[in-house]
């Protein structure tokens, strides 16, 4: 009885602590990179102060901590799930098919010359924003909610102050070409296509069909 009672606690500590870490890992990657949402003229000055090379060194160590912070917790939670809710089967086909213009909008985000990335202006966080849902509505664990909820608020809010600081600055996109429109898909595609069949399950060990 001693035994299965210090099990217990060891495994509750245990499961405590990936959470624990998870959080610390998500309030350290989206903490640095929402600086501009709440401070952005904070953000100017150490820029100005530190130089834009240590500024950038900076927020990509913040970034490298918390992202393997996140990995770690969640993969660890993952061992021990705190189930919220049980999704259906048919989430987990939504979620892979709507992965699929979030792919094509990361890619947009970095193609230069598209009509996508003209028009949307912030192609990136709609892909995060989809890329959130989609896992959000087919996982129902403690930690998807934390991980996903997170990202999904984030991008949320990014993408709407970013619209306003692109009015107000007067920020203007000029239309792209449609060939480009047409590589951005295709190679939005490929990469989905790679990266759900392939990728996913060896990287994360989950297979998303």
């Amino acid at each position: 009885m001693m035994y299965k009672e210090l099990l217990r606690i060891s495994n509750r500590a245990a499961k405590g602590f990936s959470m624990i870490m998870l959080v610390l890992g998500v309030l350290l990657f989206l903490g640095v990179h929402s600086v501009r949402i709440f401070a952005d003229g904070w953000r100017a000055t150490q820029i100005e102060k530190l130089g834009g090379g240590a500024w950038k060194g900076i927020v990509a160590g913040i970034s490298l901590l918390g992202l393997v912070l996140i990995v770690w917790g969640y993969g660890a939670a993952r061992m021990d799930p705190v189930w919220l809710w049980s999704s259906p089967t048919w989430t987990r086909h939504l979620a892979a098919l709507l992965t699929v213009p979030a792919f094509v909008l990361l890619v947009a985000a970095y193609f230069p010359g598209s009509n996508i990335r003209a028009k949307l202006g912030h192609p990136m966080l709609l892909a995060v924003k989809i890329w959130a849902f989609a896992h959000l509505i087919a996982n129902g664990t403690l930690a998807d909610l934390i991980l996903f909820g997170s990202f999904l608020v984030w991008a949320i809010a990014n993408f709407a102050v970013s619209r306003r600081r692109d009015r107000l600055t007067g920020v203007q996109r000029t239309g792209g070409r449609v060939m480009a429109d047409v590589q951005v898909v295709v190679l939005g595609i490929i990469s989905w296509a790679l990266f759900a069949m392939f990728l996913h399950e060896a990287l994360i060990g989950v297979s998303p069909f």
